[in-house]
């Protein structure tokens, strides 16, 4: 579908990645994987035709449909959510007045036996049958289902698009993307602005309704749960594995140790061939053997070891000063924005040494609550600091607030004060900004880059309570490992505001979920955490479904008295044969479903890794799992409402 030929891409004379092919084929899964600047947003850059490269190309039908969603995008105002959302199907609205105006000249015109009529009439039937194809009359229900997915409320709609944040927006730009359904979906960073909850919808829809998807993320949870292959930017190089994630890791490991075994057998090899060779290289009796030694060795392929990026963060947050027993007491706290209330009633208390998380949907008071910590707004009801607390705040938009006409040592320069100055090309190089990258103006870092810049602020003086706001975004896989690391090893109080579950395990042993204008405590994990709250959703659906039954039971008996005694027969005869079908849709699934499950344990074998057949077999019973997936919604729709006619 989408070929890469031959690419090259230079930067200053050097080359991002160079010479590298892969094609992308339809319904592939695909993570890009890399170290932040080894050239992945410029990957897809190149993919959605916004970036030349230096050499080489890239090839693809020319009705190929592509989305892309950036990290940082211009933004359009003027329209309601549901107005801007709704543009992904402006094709469906044109056909929908295209249709109205033949259908218009068809009631007005009496020529029925002339050319153009049966022209119109050709015209409409081809029209009628792109509209039905394209979603029709019930294009809507796809906007509402899309943006409830992706966390907006039904009293969002009517909103104008301005009144919400950047990340806010970002999601009705992820959700035109979505409902528009291109062939190839490009997605940098697209978990960045989005809660736990609207990650595992986002997660379900790329998994079962998307069609060719190419991401990049550095949240391990998600690319697990989406792709199904992984090409990894590495030193200019890639490596293609048509594994998830998790495997990659294992099988770019496996690869690795048996390429240094091979290449460590051949060394000594080739090292006892020279050795005979020189000590029998003028003995007259030898010349034979060592004629045919210097013929042997010429003719050994060499092995090559696999380079490896081995730069990484070396990140180690100073002692705490010692704090109070109790950093941070919260009682009764209550903030709201004139009518609309954030919260209230929040009473807890952060012991010293607790590593704690703040999740819940955007917008539910997260960042309020730490700026209310940070006494940057104002609030009703008590917060009090313990004893000698010093704050280490890191904000969401630290990263973008740095000046990008700066370097990277002014930018710490600027803030540094005393002692500190003499270390800053220590700490530059410990986050990777050694050499000549330190001279490097802040413009031109990628997101990873900028995020590393804006966390060494929190290196300049010590602090005994750290505050990370979405720490995590942007920063490379071996990056958030090293941040957790250090999160661990520092003996203060952590607060984290995030929606990255992998970063979160074993981290934080404390859970304040907020939602509904209250800040539930979890004691444990995160993933205990999440266990628990399915727990109670399948409690409250359990509930919801007990509810619906009497109601149902209710209609039934209003209905008895509306349909005639044939008529219920019929329906009944109706509700049946589709209860049958739901049925069939379900074994089907489940059967096809455990068929995937298969494949992808084959998969995951070394030996199986290019076996094309397989793959092809993966991605052929995926979409037939698709297909049967909306079959069953269509008839799952259909049943409830006949059951709620009878």
């Amino acid at each position: 579908m989408i070929s890469v030929d031959k690419l090259t891409v230079e930067f200053g004379g050097r080359a991002l990645f160079e010479d590298i092919s892969f094609v992308v084929n339809k319904k592939d899964r695909i993570a890009l994987v890399g170290k932040n600047g080894a050239g992945k947003s410029t990957m897809l850059k190149i993919f959605a035709g916004l970036q030349e490269p230096t050499k080489g190309g890239i090839s693809m039908p020319k009705d190929l449909t592509i989305g892309y969603l950036p990290q940082q995008m211009q933004l359009v105002d003027g329209n309601t959510v549901m107005e801007e959302a709704s543009l992904a199907f402006d094709h469906v609205q044109k056909l929908e007045k295209d249709l109205e105006l033949i259908n218009r000249q068809l009631l007005e015109r009496t020529d029925y036996e002339s050319a153009e009529y049966h022209d119109l009439i050709e015209k409409s039937s081809y029209l009628n049958e792109q509209y039905m194809m394209s979603g029709g009359g019930n294009f809507l229900a796809e906007v509402e289902k899309t943006l409830f997915g992706l966390g907006f409320k039904r009293s969002d709609f009517a909103r104008q698009t301005s009144e919400f944040s950047g990340g806010w927006r970002m999601r009705i730009e992820l959700a035109k993307l979505l409902l528009k359904r291109p062939d190839v979906l490009l997605l940098d960073e697209p978990t960045n602005h989005l809660d736990i909850e609207s990650i595992q919808w986002l997660e379900s829809f790329l998994s079962t309704r998307a069609n060719a998807v190419v991401l990049v993320s550095h949240d391990r949870a998600f690319l697990d749960a989406v792709t199904q292959r992984t090409i990894e930017i590495s030193l200019g190089r890639i490596y293609d594995y048509k594994v998830s994630y998790s495997k990659y890791v294992e099988l770019r490991k496996e690869r690795r140790e048996q390429q240094l075994r091979a290449y460590e057998n051949q060394q000594k090899q080739i090292q006892d061939t020279e050795d005979f060779i020189e000590r029998f290289r003028y003995k007259a009796t030898k010349a034979v053997q060592v004629q045919s030694r210097i013929k042997q060795l010429e003719k050994i392929d060499r092995i090559e070891v696999d380079e490896e990026d081995n730069s990484s963060l070396n990140l180690k947050f100073p002692p705490a000063p010692r704090s109070g027993s109790y950093p941070v007491i919260v009682e009764n706290l209550a903030k709201s924005y004139g009518d609309h209330l954030v919260f209230s009633d929040v009473t807890f208390t952060i012991n010293r040494g607790d590593k704690v998380a703040f999740v819940g949907k955007n917008g539910e008071g997260k960042s309020t609550l730490v700026k209310c910590i940070m006494d940057e707004i104002s609030f009703d009801g008590k917060l009090v600091l313990g004893h000698n607390v010093k704050i280490g705040y890191f904000a969401q938009n630290q990263a973008q607030l740095l000046d990008g006409e700066r370097t990277v040592f002014e930018t710490i320069d600027y803030v540094a004060t005393g002692d500190i100055r003499t270390k800053i090309r220590d700490i530059l190089g410990a986050f990777m900004f050694g050499g000549e990258a330190s001279d490097k103006k802040v413009k031109v870092l990628s997101g990873g880059e900028r995020s590393r810049l804006a966390m060494i602020r929190l290196l300049l003086e010590p602090v005994n309570l750290l505050i990370l706001d979405e720490p995590t975004n942007h920063l490379d896989m071996k990056s958030k490992d090293v941040l957790k690391d250090a999160i661990k090893d520092f003996d203060g109080t952590v607060i984290v505001v995030s929606h990255d579950r992998e970063f979160l395990d074993g981290l934080v042993d404390k859970v304040y979920e907020f939602g509904g204008g209250r800040v539930k405590e979890h004691l444990g994990g995160i993933y205990e955490f999440l266990e628990r709250k399915k727990m109670d959703s399948l409690h409250e659906l359990e509930l919801k479904q007990v509810e619906t039954k009497a109601n149902i039971q209710v209609e039934e008996t209003v209905s008895d008295n509306k349909l005639s005694y044939e008529e219920r027969k019929e329906r009944s005869r109706i509700i049946k044969r589709v209860e049958k079908q739901v049925a069939e849709a379900e074994l089907n699934i489940e059967k096809m479903e455990q068929e995937v499950a298969e494949i992808e344990t084959l998969l995951a074998k070394p030996e199986n890794v290019s076996d094309t057949a397989l793959y092809e077999k993966h991605g052929s019973i995926k979409k037939q799992l698709e297909h049967e997936m909306i079959r069953w919604e269509e008839l799952s729709s259909e049943l409830e409402g006949l059951q709620n006619t009878m």
